[in-house]
C-alpha cells in the first residue's frame, strides 16, 4: 500500500443555494442494504421529478456497528452510479478516527470502542487474533493495511467536513455555536454535541446532521437530525430538502414517507 496520512484539514463545499433537490442520508454505521433500500426509495422519488438534478449528500459515519462497512465504503467510493445522479459524501467521526487507526492504530486503539470491531471482520479480520499479543495493534496495522484497498483509504482520506448550500449547512456532528463558519474547526463539526444541541447554531443557517443517535428524527432549533440509529433500529432516514422546504423519507421498518417542514 502506498504511505498514506490523516488530512491536517478538511475541505468544506459551497453549492448554489438554488440547487433544487437534495437528499441528505443519515448515519449508515455499516448498514449497506439499508443504504441501497433507502437510495431506492430516493430514486423513485427523483423520478417525479425529471427537470430537476438530485444530489445525494452523506452525513458521515459509513463505517462501525453494523455488518458491512467495507461494503458500505465500496458503494460510496465508486466514480460513477448507474442512476447518474451525484453525490457527495462527508465525514463523520467514525470515518476519521478509523483512518487514523489504520495510520497508527497504537495511537488511536480507541477506535475498537466505538464498534470497530465491525469494521474489522468485514475486512477479514478478527480482533480477538490480536489482544493477546504484545505486538498486537502493530500487527493488526499491517494487516489491515494489506487487507484494505487503497481507493478505500483514498475515499476517508479526501472526504470533505461540511457542505453549504444558501443557509443550510449539511455536516456530520453539528458546529460551535455563534462562531463564524470560517472558523469552525474540524473536530467540532464532526464530534460536538453540546452546547450544539441545546443552543442551535448561533448563526443565520439550518444545520442539517447526523451523530446523535436517536430513535426519530429531531428537529430542534436551527438543527435537524436525521441519525436515527440504522444499526439497532433498522432504519436509515434521509431528508429530502427542496426550495419549498422538506421531507423524511426512511428505508427498513416500513420505509415510511413524512412530511415535516
Amino acid at each position: 500500500m502506498t504511505a498514506f496520512q490523516p488530512p491536517l484539514h478538511r475541505r468544506r463545499l459551497a453549492i448554489p443555494a438554488d440547487r433544487p433537490l437534495i437528499y441528505a442520508i443519515g448515519d449508515v454505521h455499516g448498514c449497506h442494504d439499508a443504504l441501497l433500500a433507502l437510495e431506492e426509495r430516493i430514486r423513485t422519488d427523483a423520478a417525479d421529478h425529471a427537470h430537476l438534478r438530485p444530489l445525494i449528500l452523506y452525513l458521515g459515519d459509513y463505517v462501525d456497528r453494523g455488518p458491512a462497512s467495507n461494503a458500505v465504503i465500496e458503494h460510496l467510493a465508486a466514480e460513477r452510479h448507474s442512476d447518474g445522479i451525484e453525490r457527495i459524501a462527508l465525514c463523520g467521526n467514525h470515518d476519521d478516527t478509523f483512518l487514523k487507526f489504520i495510520f497508527d492504530p497504537q495511537q488511536h486503539r480507541r477506535w475498537l470502542d466505538f464498534g470497530g470491531d465491525a469494521t474489522l471482520r468485514s475486512y477479514g479480520l478478527a480482533l480477538h487474533d490480536y489482544l493477546d499479543r504484545a505486538d498486537g495493534m502493530e500487527v493488526l496495522g499491517k494487516d489491515l493495511q494489506a487487507r484494505i484497498p487503497s481507493h478505500h483509504v483514498a475515499f476517508l482520506q479526501n472526504l470533505p467536513v461540511a457542505l453549504l448550500s444558501g443557509k443550510r449547512l449539511f455536516v456530520h456532528a453539528g458546529i460551535r455555536p455563534g462562531v463564524p463558519l470560517w472558523r469552525q474547526e474540524d473536530h467540532d463539526m464532526i464530534w460536538i454535541r453540546e452546547p450544539f444541541l441545546s443552543e442551535g447554531p448561533g448563526l443565520p443557517v439550518t444545520v442539517i446532521h447526523g451523530h446523535t443517535a436517536g430513535l426519530e428524527p429531531v428537529f430542534g432549533k436551527g438543527r435537524i437530525c436525521i441519525d436515527t440509529t440504522c444499526y439497532a433500529t433498522g432504519r436509515l432516514t434521509a431528508l429530502k430538502v427542496t426550495p419549498e422546504g422538506a421531507t423524511l423519507l426512511q428505508a427498513g421498518s416500513g420505509g415510511s414517507v413524512h412530511p415535516r417542514f
